[in-house]
């Protein structure tokens, strides 16, 4: 039986599924009105050229391994399962940080006298869920993230729309004149960032590139489409945000929650409340869908290195499915661990959620650093390839593109380890990226020893 291949509807679903995130849309808007002029620039400067230099790779390179596969054509072995283990573990390091957020909304809604450990004990399930649907394959995994990509438009679409009608209704909380959309550096920087990182993961539909249907013109073509709904949404979310909360009041983790409860006191005492229910409990499962299809990449990518002889825990496959099990359970005591570790020392839930997110940011963005220079190094090691797809602007179009991502990826990394605020934040930074590293050393290590 001929395997379904992935089609241009669908991969467009799965690229928005996967760059749409609503549990940490809302941190920018704590800089205030002018986080919607930086979604604008860091669009043109950065996410751009980021999706056209995704697009070349992928649809010229449309081998499983996505980031993994093109760093290693570029680069070599060694560096490639470098790039592949930054890009997992960041996904083991996320889902915690998701689920905390998905812990809380529901809480607020439903349990608001829930213990810490009521809500460690959630999210610690929801992470286990997503062990249980990855290893299910492919099929199941792409499927719930078409569904969720869906609910995910139509609740930014909601805080839009709502916004306007909260506005025009109670008017809105923040000052939306010209001079408040100019950005202040002051008050920018810790949360550049956070807007580089919700608009990374264009790559991702890469990672399954075999089994996309006509990959040269499905890649280009899911590029131009996804990029333009993403930034879009992002914007017009932002804005509902911004007319229901002072900025000075929005949270990183429980901001979206309170955002939306404001908006929908738009529907009188009446309907708020079962209307506010409905739309948070959607979020919340997209929250469940978003890590499904950044697990599946980000295990897609690692396995991609012949795990198998690197290491018998890593590299295992599930019997029936095929999938790398291994991965996925290492995954889920990973995040168990970190949710059990975070709630023990703190009961905050913006502390733990922004503490776990930030570390995770700054290992996500260091194959980035690989992955553009790649496309350069490619071209010429392969001049005499008919490309599918290239960036515009012939060689020099190239490296503007990269140039431009290289330099938005690095400020923001620099950033992270600037506003981290010191001692024990900057300490988490700096250690943790350097155990992920010599870890990933490990792992290149037990490569030469099996002389893969």
């Amino acid at each position: 039986m001929a395997e379904q291949k992935v089609s241009v509807w669908k991969s467009i679903l799965f690229t928005i599924c996967s760059i749409l995130v609503l549990d940490t849309f809302v941190a920018p808007a704590i800089i205030g009105v002018s986080s919607i002029t930086l979604w604008i620039i860091t669009a043109i400067v950065f996410f751009l050229p980021y999706g056209l230099v995704s697009a070349e790779l992928g649809s010229n390179y449309p081998d499983d391994g996505g980031i993994y596969s093109w760093v290693k054509q570029a680069y070599g072995e060694k560096t490639a399962v470098m790039v592949g283990w930054y890009y997992w573990v960041n996904v083991a390091f996320w889902m915690p940080a998701v689920f905390i957020a998905f812990s809380y909304w529901i809480s607020y809604t439903f349990m608001p006298d829930a213990s810490p450990w009521v809500l460690c004990g959630l999210a610690v399930a929801m992470c286990w869920l997503i062990v249980y649907i990855g290893i299910r394959g492919v099929d199941l995994s792409v499927t719930v993230s078409n569904i969720a990509a869906i609910c995910k438009v139509a609740v930014l679409l909601i805080f839009g729309f709502l916004g306007i009608a909260y506005a025009i209704k109670f008017g809105a909380n923040n000052d939306f004149s010209l001079h408040a959309f100019i950005p202040s550096f002051d008050n920018t920087t810790q949360y550049i960032s956070a807007i580089a990182y919700n608009l990374l993961g264009f790559e991702l539909i890469g990672s399954i590139g075999s089994q996309i249907e006509d990959p040269e013109k499905t890649i280009p073509k899911m590029t131009v489409f996804a990029g333009v709904i993403i930034t879009a949404l992002y914007v017009f979310g932002t804005f509902g945000v911004l007319v229901a909360l002072p900025a000075d009041k929005i949270d990183s983790a429980d901001g979206f929650f309170y955002a939306l409860q404001e908006l929908c006191s738009v529907f009188g005492p009446t309907l708020s409340r079962p209307i506010f229910v409905i739309v948070i409990v959607v979020a919340a499962l997209t929250l469940v869908s978003n890590m499904v299809s950044w697990a599946l990449g980000a295990n897609e990518v690692l396995s991609a290195s012949e795990l198998d002889k690197r290491s018998k825990w890593l590299g295992h496959k599930n019997k029936k499915y095929g999938t790398p099990d291994g991965l996925y359970i290492i995954m889920g005591l990973i995040s168990t661990f970190l949710l059990v570790l975070n709630f023990s020392l703190s009961k905050d839930a913006n502390q733990i959620f922004w503490v776990i997110l930030s570390f995770s940011f700054v290992v996500f963005m260091l194959p980035y650093l690989f992955m553009f220079p790649a496309a350069i190094t490619l071209r010429k090691k392969n001049k005499d390839m008919k490309y599918v797809y290239k960036v515009p602007g012939g060689e020099w179009g190239l490296k503007l593109c990269v140039f431009l991502c290289e330099i938005c990826v690095l400020a923001s990394i620099f950033f992270l380890f600037k506003d981290s605020g010191g001692g024990i934040g900057l300490w988490t930074l700096i250690i943790g990226t350097a155990i992920t590293t010599f870890f990933g050393w490990l792992l290149i290590r037990a490569g030469e020893k099996a002389d893969v």
